[in-house]
């Protein structure tokens, strides 16, 4: 693995050139284990999604908000058909 600058990849997960074998080893062990922990923590990604779909509903509400109520009112019908839904499997 080498640094290539790239707005995509993390900083901690580059590879800085010139280092001698042992170190460039460790770097790039650094790197993989950085990267795989960018990748499997999944808590940390679904807040970030979390994130981005409130700061688009914000944007929708502003701009429009009367698909925001009606998209407010289908998901809300939505959940409460689900749970209606599961309480009435789980009764019988």
């Amino acid at each position: 693995m080498t640094s290539n600058a790239s707005a995509s990849i993390p900083s901690r997960t580059l590879v800085p050139e010139g280092l001698d074998p042992v170190a460039q080893a460790r770097a790039e062990l650094k790197a993989a284990l950085a990267a795989i922990e960018e990748k499997a923590n999944v808590p940390k990604r679904m807040g970030i999604a979390v994130d981005t779909y409130v700061n688009k509903g914000q944007k929708l509400a502003k701009e429009r908000p009367a698909a925001a109520l009606a998209l407010a009112i289908a998901g809300a019908a939505a959940i409460g058909c689900a749970v209606w839904g599961a309480v009435r499997v789980y009764t019988r």
